[in-house]
């Protein structure tokens, strides 16, 4: 049985990052997507973990080969995704979860078309700014950057399968979870692999 894909956006500043971290920790089948970019690596980053590193040139080969599932440039950087690693996951009947903004999930939307997509709000802009402010490491410019952006993301709300607010960090990641575990239920995920067992013949 080949495994889920989730795909989950969220505005910087929202607890996306600590709410895929419980949600990986609590679920031995669930798999991050690594991406692969240009972009230097930060202190503390590894190599394999966090992301895989390669030069400009061989991101262009990736991408030109079609090798990507998506990719974007952002800030000067290629990101972008290896579609025989999530494929070779999915086939050993691992779950997939990805870390992705807008533009990327609408490529991985074409791609993985039965994909689960999640969207995670904060409880409100003034909660989200405040957030962004007491990580004490930005600068105003840049906290009203990442603002702005997160205001362009929301305008995608609509069309992703799920919304989550995270308000209350407990109850944010019993939702996640739910979702995952309804979306492992679909009759077009179980169905062909069950259908022998009770339609003989």
């Amino acid at each position: 049985m080949s495994g889920e894909v989730f795909i989950i956006t969220a505005p910087s500043g929202t607890g996306k990052t600590t709410l895929l971290k419980e949600l990986l920790a609590g679920d031995p089948r669930l798999r991050f997507s690594i991406s692969f970019t240009t972009r230097p690596p930060r202190p503390g980053e590894v190599e394999g973990k966090d992301y895989f590193f390669v030069t400009p040139e061989e991101f262009a080969r990736l991408r030109d080969r079609g090798d990507l599932a998506e990719w974007v440039e952002q800030y000067g950087y290629g990101y972008g995704t290896s579609r025989q690693r999530v494929q070779e996951t999915l086939d050993s009947g691992a779950d997939v979860v990805f870390d992705i903004e807008p533009r990327g999930a609408r490529a991985l939307k074409r791609e993985f078309p039965q994909g689960t997509f999640i969207f995670i709000l904060p409880p409100s802009w003034e909660q989200l700014e405040l957030r962004l402010q007491l990580r004490g490491k930005m600068e105003p410019a840049e906290i009203a950057r990442r603002l702005e952006r997160g205001r362009a993301e929301v305008k995608e709300v609509s069309w992703y399968d799920y919304l989550v607010i995270n308000d209350n960090l407990e109850t944010a990641l019993s939702q996640l979870r739910a979702i995952v575990t309804a979306s492992r239920c679909r009759t077009a995920s179980l169905w062909p692999g069950l259908a022998p067992q009770f339609l003989p013949g």
